[in-house]
């Protein structure tokens, strides 16, 4: 089985404008983005619409691939990169969704979902953490995900699911395991193009969440429960602090 991962990369993000060139320890985010991918994945491309995001990439050797600017999702740019490989006769079976602002992404991540696709009725997977903290419970901007015996997504949320009813809202952490999704997905190729030819549904627009439209037209979505965290930076603060990670490992 083939593995393609794809690193989407906007420039435009509303939070952070132009943070995959923002420098880390003197290097561009993207930059380690890429490194550390291709330490588990043999192929890997950047998918960007921004010609200095390109440059950046071409300047320190990785792949990289122009997109069209209306893509509203990073899920629609990988299907493009698909598209424009298979038309040249690149194939891949399962394509990975590699974030673009995780500059020290964990490569245990990235291996859980290529172990996750020895399954051959996985069409998607994607990862969660357990939630040890009651501000993330409650928090909007944390996307909660509830599965069933066999793994697989039943839904995912902004607010807290389930609701316990049995136990007051400050204990809910220790009277349930609470997950929380990190946006990492792979897609078997086929998969990948069905999903994108949808349209946004109900519930998607009701959260603001594109994988209910994958559930919610039938397409299975295996979730692989991790203890190792995701370090994502949207905002200002986390790319000053990723920095003086980085410091402070350095020194």
């Amino acid at each position: 089985m083939n593995f393609l991962g794809i690193i989407p990369a906007r420039f435009a993000s509303s939070r952070l404008p132009g943070k995959p060139l923002a420098d880390i320890g003197g290097k561009p985010m993207i930059r380690w983005v890429y490194e550390n991918t291709v330490k588990e994945l043999n192929d890997v491309i950047v998918a960007t619409d921004h010609s200095g995001i390109e440059q950046a990439v071409l300047d320190f050797g990785g792949r990289v691939m122009m997109t069209s600017p209306d893509h509203p999702s990073g899920t629609d740019r990988c299907a493009e990169v698909t598209q424009i490989l298979a038309g040249s006769g690149q194939e891949y079976d399962v394509i990975i969704n590699i974030q673009g602002d995780e500059p020290f992404i964990n490569v245990s991540h990235i291996r859980l979902l290529k172990n996750a696709f020895s399954d051959p009725d996985t069409q998607i997977a994607t990862l969660a953490n357990p939630i040890v903290e009651g501000s993330e419970l409650l928090d909007p901007n944390v996307v909660k995900v509830v599965t069933g015996p066999l793994g697989n997504a039943l839904y995912f949320s902004r607010s807290p699911i389930p609701y316990n009813r049995h136990v007051a809202d400050d204990n809910w952490v220790t009277g349930h395991t609470y997950l929380k999704h990190l946006g990492m997905y792979a897609y078997r190729s086929e998969v990948l193009q069905q999903i994108t030819m949808l349209g946004p549904s109900p519930l998607e627009k009701t959260e603001s969440l594109e994988q209910l439209r994958w559930l919610e037209n039938g397409f299975g979505i295996r979730v692989l429960v991790t203890n190792d965290p995701s370090q994502g930076i949207d905002t200002a603060g986390d790319l000053e602090a990723a920095r003086k990670n980085l410091k402070k490992q350095q020194d």
